[in-house]
């Protein structure tokens, strides 16, 4: 297949991200081309880091899900706002892959592999420029996972244009992707930055209580400023369950889903979520049809550039079957982090 290549200098692309930040609902044309080029240029790194991924998740845990996506353009510009010394052509998250298995063994299991692959460190391949363990160390707001920063490198001639691109591999169990995607969901619906830090400071203390008890079942570290006590921290997250209306709350959310196109060999979708709606269009498309995939994300994102109700984003999943679980917040769907929740406090 043709991959996008980088037509834009670093400076080009720099320039445009800063008048994105600016002006998310009046970036220029050109401008919005620069990104959106530089933005499918991460395309082919993003694959061959996920090929990757994807092997050493599959022997850990036959079941293991891994899925791919494109930043949205909405998550550049908050992310350029929230750090303004922050330049575009040197994010590290512009694409993205997952990898979710079943338990913290696994987990560790598959970090391993990837430690005992870098201290190799031979030359020619995608470096890990930083580690990031939010599972020892988690964050205050309750996100726990491993993330992987890799600078995509070749020493084959006709790649190196990719050279110095960087992706960003999240390693997570199921209880942890249960919990990320619940923020998510939340956030949608009530208008929330939870994953910033901003919004509600009970949706934010219920979540992070909701972090401690997942990592007390994986006995991992707690999240900071938590109760370390399972009774004061089992107490405190009824109370707020019960003040916040969790469960009747998360139940009442769901989707129409409405597919387009579907086949068997799609494996990248388009997925656009009409809150107002309570609807999900997904439109799925082909490997080869890459080129054509990232110009209909463009076109979504423009076209709903001033309607915060609808969310536009391009994954890649190995089969249409799996979306759903590696994109749940999507579809609006809580259940297994309700589950979570009931456990912890029963």
């Amino acid at each position: 297949m043709a991959w996008t290549k980088p037509l834009h200098s670093r400076g080009a692309v720099n320039s445009a991200g800063d008048s994105l930040a600016a002006l998310l609902d009046n970036t220029s044309e050109h401008d919005l081309a620069v990104i959106n080029n530089w933005r499918a240029a991460h395309s082919y790194p993003l694959q061959v880091l996920k090929m990757a991924l994807l092997t050493r998740a599959k022997r850990i845990d036959a079941r293991a899900l891994v899925a791919q996506r494109l930043k949205r353009l909405s998550s550049i510009a908050l992310k350029l706002r929230r750090d303004p010394g922050m330049q575009l052509a040197r994010m590290h998250d512009i694409g993205g892959c997952r990898g979710v298995v079943r338990s913290v063994g696994e987990l560790d299991r598959l970090v391993f592999l990837y430690r005992k692959t870098m201290a190799k460190n031979p030359t020619g391949r995608p470096e890990c420029a930083r580690l990031y363990d939010y599972v020892s160390d988690p964050k205050p707001d309750g996100y726990r996972s491993i993330h992987l920063v890799f600078k995509y490198q070749t020493k084959a001639r006709r790649l190196a244009i990719y050279n110095d691109l960087r992706i960003e591999v999240q390693l997570r169990t199921r209880l942890q992707h249960a919990w990320a995607t619940a923020v998510e969901t939340v956030s949608t619906f009530t208008g929330q930055a939870l994953k910033s830090n901003i919004g509600s400071d009970d949706w934010k203390r219920f979540f992070a209580l909701v972090g401690s008890a997942i990592a007390r079942r994986e006995r991992r570290p707690l999240v900071p400023g938590t109760p370390t006590e399972k009774t004061a921290l089992t107490a405190e997250l009824k109370k707020l369950t019960r003040d916040l209306k969790i469960f009747s709350v998360l139940r009442g959310w769901s989707a129409t889903v409405s597919m387009v196109r579907p086949s068997k060999d799609d494996h990248i979708f388009l997925l656009v979520l009409n809150m107002t709606a309570w609807r999900i269009d997904i439109t799925g498309f082909h490997r080869r049809d890459l080129a054509a995939a990232s110009e209909a994300y463009l076109g979504a994102e423009k076209a709903n550039v001033d309607n915060p109700e609808i969310q536009v984003v391009l994954v890649s999943v190995e089969s249409i079957q799996s979306l759903r679980s590696a994109y749940p917040n999507y579809y609006l769907d809580t259940r297994q982090f309700i589950n979570v929740v009931k456990k912890a406090i029963s």
